[in-house]
């Protein structure tokens, strides 16, 4: 019985959270309402590499750059982002039912899983998707953030999640999301997830890869429509590889990112599901029908 109280207890806490969040942003205008969104930006990127356990770059110093980004979204499940930084395109969206990315270097390729949440858009630009993911999370204590003393609100990915995106040489192993709402404002302070990838070819050892991102918002202010989105904001991502075979014990690599935001709307004219179609290279492929039709991985 005390188990149940407790289980109970921790629920309405996570429920309470999110009903703050909903309040604060005057995102419950948009829920049901809004099918589309848009933002655009400004990023500033920069790359390095360290040893573990190093306090400092082991001088290469990551070189800065900047550049600008473009997000559109349309219910339900559908997005694209598209960033262009030191002369370089990437790409990446959904169509609902399949995710892809697009670089220079790998050209364009359907990721495993299925369509899946736009990261971007749950660092404090879309209320209504920070609400709805938040809405299965559990209340895993409070933290102080900058000085902020937050809510922490947990969610893990469940099994069958997880091995529909792995495939044959990699597995993924855990992925988890935590989500930092200021007691005082009630507003998204911090996004933090980690993914944990287990690599292993055929006849090589196993490799790990383990990926953690850390995002600061701020600089929240309402757009047309009475809507509180994150302006600014900061992220972190370290991307660290270890297992037998790597020289050092753990070879980390670090990328810093900051951006503004020029520009929100919701609800955008015109928008519809032809500008989400993946690019010809993904459609032509077999994993992107199997994925397409619901064929697992």
């Amino acid at each position: 019985l005390c188990m149940l109280l407790l289980v109970a207890q921790v629920a309405s806490s996570a429920q309470y959270i999110i009903e703050q969040f909903r309040a604060t942003t005057g995102c419950g205008k948009l829920e049901g309402t809004a099918k589309s969104m848009y933002a655009a930006g400004k990023v500033r990127l920069a790359m390095l590499q360290e040893p573990a356990g190093a306090g400092h770059a082991n001088g290469n110093a990551g070189r800065c750059h900047e550049g600008s980004f473009v997000v559109w979204q349309l219910a339900p499940g559908m997005w694209l982002v598209e960033m262009a930084v030191a002369g370089h395109s990437v790409a990446a969206g959904s169509d609902g039912r399949v995710a892809w990315r697009r670089t220079p270097w790998l050209g364009a390729h359907a990721a495993r899983g299925g369509s899946r949440p736009l990261r971007r858009a749950l660092q404090g630009l879309d209320p209504v998707m920070i609400a709805s993911i938040f809405s299965t999370a559990e209340h895993a204590g409070e933290k102080q953030v900058d000085g902020e003393d937050c809510f922490v609100l947990r969610l893990d990915v469940g099994p069958s999640t997880l091995s529909s995106w792995s495939d044959g040489t990699a597995e993924v192993i855990r992925h988890g999301l935590t989500g930092f709402f200021s007691q005082r404002s009630g507003l998204l302070a911090r996004l933090e997830d980690s993914q944990l990838t287990r690599i292993q070819s055929p006849g090589a050892a196993a490799m790990y890869w383990e990926t953690t991102i850390a995002s600061t918002l701020s600089d929240y202010r309402a757009v047309d429509g009475g809507v509180t989105v994150a302006h600014a904001g900061r992220s972190t991502a370290h991307l660290a590889r270890f297992g037998v075979g790597v020289r050092a014990a753990r070879v980390v690599t670090r990328m810093e990112e900051s951006w503004t935001i020029d520009d929100v709307a919701f609800d955008v004219p015109g928008l519809g599901p032809d500008s989400f179609i993946p690019p010809e290279e993904v459609r032509r492929s077999r994993f992107y029908d199997a994925m397409a039709a619901g064929g697992g991985k």
